[in-house]
């Protein structure tokens, strides 16, 4: 074989190696159109979703507030009907006993509901459900106990949503 002869196979040989390349190229390059395309349909997707959740997420907290509202209704029209009674009567037995109807029927709506008030009485004082107000020298068996309440904590389950105020004993 000629030097002619071999210039001319070894050219055909990078000929073809350099089409296997190009067309291992072309191949990477639709790859890669393809995964932007994926890519970009994820990213569209994803945005979609989180769309949809937080509009979800804010119906169902305005869903939830109308339904407590609703329920709080029948309470409103018990304190209107106890006012214009008491404006009636000067039985105030009465009154106080249609106060007490009202209150322990909102006092059912809120167990209903989980909301419960937070113990105080003969409790240890506890940062987590309990604000303390001031402290009271109240001798050595009740220091760091609770002496007094001044205003009822509530959870909403195990959630605080008002802390009890409380008088410490040191």
């Amino acid at each position: 074989m000629s030097k002619k002869e071999k210039n001319k196979e070894l050219e055909n040989e990078g000929a073809k190696e350099l089409e296997e390349l190009k067309a291992r190229v072309a191949e990477q390059e639709a790859q890669i159109a393809d995964l932007e395309d994926i890519k970009l349909r994820q990213m569209a997707e994803f945005e979609n979703f989180r769309r949809r959740t937080n509009k979800e997420k804010l119906e169902l907290m305005t869903t939830a507030g109308e339904r407590i509202f609703t329920e709080m209704l029948p309470l409103v029209d018990d304190f209107e009907r106890a006012t214009a009674a008491m404006e009636q009567t000067d039985d105030i037995n009465a009154v106080r006993e249609g106060i007490r109807l009202i209150q322990q029927k909102f006092i059912s709506f809120l167990d209903k509901n989980d909301v419960h008030p937070i113990e105080t009485e003969g409790k240890d004082f506890d940062t987590d459900e309990h604000e303390a107000v001031t402290t009271f020298a109240a001798g050595e068996d009740k220091k760091g106990k609770i002496i007094d309440c001044t205003q009822k904590g509530y959870k909403l389950g195990d959630k605080v949503i008002r802390f009890a105020k409380v008088v410490v004993g040191e």
